[in-house]
C-alpha cells in the first residue's frame, strides 16, 4: 500500500488564529475588475436595444389616436360632405376626442374654404412630447400617411415617405 502524506493544515488555524485555506477565501481585484467590465459590455449592449423597445410600445398611441381621429372626420364628412361645422370655420376640434395622450399631441389643420365655404381637406397631426420629442407622424382626408422623426438616434423615416414609421431604421 501507497504511503499517503496527508496533511490537514487547511483545517486548523494558524498562529495568527485564522484558518489556514489552500484557496482564496474571497474575489481578488482582477477577478471584480472583470466582472465590472463585462456587466459594462452587456448594459451598453442593452441599454440602446430596451430604449428602441419602449419607443416602439410608445408609438401606437400616436398612430391608433390618428386613426380614430381620422374616422370621426370621415364619419362626419359623410353625413355633412364638408369638413366644417355650421358656425365655425372647421370640425377638427369638435371631433377631436376628449383623450389625454401621454406622449404625443394630437393637432388638427383644416384645408383652405371652397367656393361654399366649407373645407374639403384636413391633415391631422401626432407629435412627439417628452420622452418622443422628435416623433411626427401625419394623415390627411385622403388617408396618405408620413412620418418625420428627428434627432432619435437611429430612426428615420422611411423612403419614400408614405407610412407611419414604427421601427427604428424607417421600417414601417
Amino acid at each position: 500500500m501507497k504511503n499517503l502524506d496527508v496533511t490537514y493544515s487547511h483545517c486548523f488555524p494558524s498562529p495568527s488564529g485564522r484558518a489556514r485555506s489552500p484557496a482564496s477565501a474571497g474575489f481578488t481585484l482582477i477577478e471584480v475588475m472583470i466582472v465590472v467590465a463585462i456587466v459594462g459590455i452587456l448594459a451598453a449592449i442593452a441599454l440602446p436595444a430596451y430604449s428602441d423597445y419602449i419607443r416602439r410600445g410608445r408609438i401606437p398611441e400616436a398612430t391608433s389616436n390618428l386613426a380614430a381621429y381620422q374616422g370621426r372626420m370621415e364619419q362626419w364628412f359623410q353625413d355633412a360632405k364638408t369638413y366644417s361645422a355650421p358656425g365655425s370655420a372647421t370640425v377638427c376640434g369638435a371631433m377631436q376626442a376628449a383623450v389625454t395622450l401621454k406622449y404625443f399631441g394630437l393637432s388638427c389643420t383644416p384645408g383652405a374654404a371652397n367656393a361654399n365655404g366649407g373645407t374639403t381637406t384636413y391633415t391631422l397631426t401626432a407629435t412627439g412630447t417628452g420622452a418622443m420629442t422628435g416623433f411626427t407622424y401625419t394623415v390627411d382626408q385622403d388617408g396618405n400617411k408620413t412620418s418625420t422623426i428627428t434627432g432619435v438616434s437611429g430612426w428615420t423615416a422611411a423612403t419614400p415617405n408614405n407610412c407611419w414609421v414604427t421601427n427604428k431604421g424607417g421600417i414601417c
